[in-house]
């Protein structure tokens, strides 16, 4: 009884064919994509100041993205040219330059910027994290990327007031091990106010009686950055609170631990950080 042959596997040229017909397939897509940013620039009239910036849409469009990926595809090729599509289209709809606070390190901050934000975006070093804030307070809608730890200045202070631009992200949000762009940053700028996330609250808080008992009490519930405060001889903090914790929880750890609560304001928020498992 004859069985017939298996097919013959298909050639490189067959291959290289189906690749070629995948990229323009890819072209045509992200121009199209262009053709709907463009309608969408003229209906909603993006170029008012920080309304282009959508992190909420962005942190949900990201664990969608991690939760569907699969093959041999890293992961990081993946997010990166999803970050640039984003952040280029973003840019298109109302040109904004990223100011970055590089006392931490140029490379590394570098390495943030250009993963998160690609090279169409202009980038702008400064030697701290105030220069760099303060760069996107005066400007009409740029951003400013700070490590997550710097503390030299109290630099969120800027932040605190009405319309003053706020803690938007913090950045990488999908954590893992070897991230290409592995240094935590916040990134700062003025959005709309429904576009703004708060599932990691952002609290400027200044205290007196600060030290490392008081430190230590607060350190299970909540990621804070302190520096001192000479107005209150005590210490400025910066405090990113999630959930079950919230600020009435902080501000009894702090009393309880023997310090005393001066003024408290939200700065700003975040989503909560992607984990992929190793």
């Amino acid at each position: 009884m004859s069985s017939n042959p298996p097919p013959a596997p298909p050639s490189l040229a067959d291959l290289r064919k189906e690749i070629d017909a995948i990229d323009e397939q890819v072209h045509q897509l992200l121009m199209n994509r262009a053709d709907i940013i463009d309608r969408l620039i003229k209906v909603k009239k993006t170029q008012e100041v920080g309304s282009a910036f959508r992190p909420a849409r962005e942190a949900d469009m990201m664990r969608r993205l991690v939760q569907r990926h699969r093959g041999i595809l890293p992961l990081d090729t993946v997010e990166g040219i999803w970050r640039v599509i984003v952040s280029t289209f973003t840019y298109v709809q109302a040109p904004f330059s990223v100011h970055a606070d590089v006392s931490v390190g140029e490379s590394a901050m570098r390495d943030s910027a250009r993963f998160h934000f690609g090279f169409v975006v202009p980038y702008v070093a400064h030697f701290s994290a105030q220069a760099a804030v303060e760069a996107v307070a005066r400007s009409k809608g740029d951003l400013a990327l700070v490590s997550t730890t710097s503390g030299h200045t109290p630099w969120w202070i800027t932040l605190e007031p009405v319309g003053a631009p706020k803690i938007i992200a913090r950045m990488p949000f999908i954590e893992r091990a070897d991230h290409p762009a592995a240094l935590p940053v916040f990134a700062v700028s003025r959005v709309a106010d429904d576009a703004l996330v708060l599932e990691v609250e952002t609290w400027s808080i200044r205290v007196s009686g600060w030290n490392a008992q008081v430190s230590r009490a607060l350190s299970p519930l909540a990621d804070v950055v302190a520096v001192p405060d000479t107005a209150f001889d005590g210490a400025a903090l910066l405090v990113s609170i999630e959930a079950p914790a919230d600020l009435d929880k902080i501000k009894a750890a702090l009393i309880a631990a023997g310090a005393s609560v001066r003024s408290a304001a939200l700065v700003g928020g975040h989503a909560k950080r992607y984990t992929v498992p190793s």
